[in-house]
């Protein structure tokens, strides 16, 4: 298992509200998780840095070789609904904290699959030798415009509205979160970033780089082609395969 990250502030941000960790079991299975901040310079970096330590610390806690489908469901539905409340209690008790919230995804892959839960949007993408798929589905204004019909993907990208999201962790007592299991093999790329490498790279640049750079140099290359592309952003990037 090769495990690779880079989170970077970009160009324009004077703080990185990015958050990430990644790492793998005695099993030799790998997990991930990024989360992207919201809710001022003074608050965003809180949530996603609490929202990664504490699924990371779940995730640890909770996973047991052999595992089947439900149960790593279960483990990163627990993982994320205690960091849901963690950092929903803190913005309600600290009016530095007031509204602030983070995207999430976590994956963990075993085997021949890859387990992933999350809200926002920030994305999974699975690389092969001759695609690349995202695996995530916006929870983002702009996603639901494009589902209704309303809007062109192409033209979502350029959206002044595009930054909205619709789900979030630690916005409200309760968070809702989408899952799915996908199927991985050896030598794909699992790829989990936040917006702000997506709206500064297209997917097919994302995929020609893979072709380019070995799995661990990727979340570096990535990273500074979103800069060389106006770095608007935060910009994290995790990786990992077999």
């Amino acid at each position: 298992m090769i495990l690779s990250k880079k989170s970077d502030v970009g160009l324009v941000r004077s703080t990185n509200q990015d958050a990430c960790a990644a790492g793998e079991f005695p099993d030799g299975m790998g997990w991930a998780v990024v989360c992207d901040g919201m809710g001022g310079a003074a608050s965003g970096d809180v949530a996603s840095a609490t929202a990664v330590k504490i699924i990371s610390e779940r995730i640890h806690a909770s996973y047991r070789e052999g595992m089947q489908a439900n149960s790593i469901r279960s483990v990163l539905f627990s993982a994320i609904e205690a960091a849901n409340t963690v950092v929903y209690e803190m913005s309600r008790s600290n009016v530095e904290f007031e509204g602030m919230g983070t995207t999430v995804v976590a994956a963990i892959i075993r085997e021949d699959a890859v387990y992933i839960a999350h809200a926002g949007d920030s994305r999974a993408y699975r690389i092969t030798t001759g695609s690349i798929a995202q695996l995530t589905r916006d929870h983002s204004m702009v996603q639901a415009m494009v589902d209704r019909g309303q809007i062109t993907p192409s033209e979502a990208r350029e959206h002044p509205r595009k930054n909205i999201i619709t789900r979030a962790l630690g916005v409200d007592s309760r968070i809702l979160i989408d899952f799915c299991e996908e199927p991985f093999e050896r030598g794909d790329v699992l790829l989990i970033c936040t917006d702000g490498l997506t709206n500064m790279v297209e997917d097919d640049a994302i995929f020609d780089a893979s072709r380019q750079t070995s799995a661990a140099d990727l979340p570096e290359k990535l990273v500074h082609m979103a800069n060389i592309n106006g770095g608007q952003d935060n910009v994290t990037v995790v990786t990992i395969t077999e």
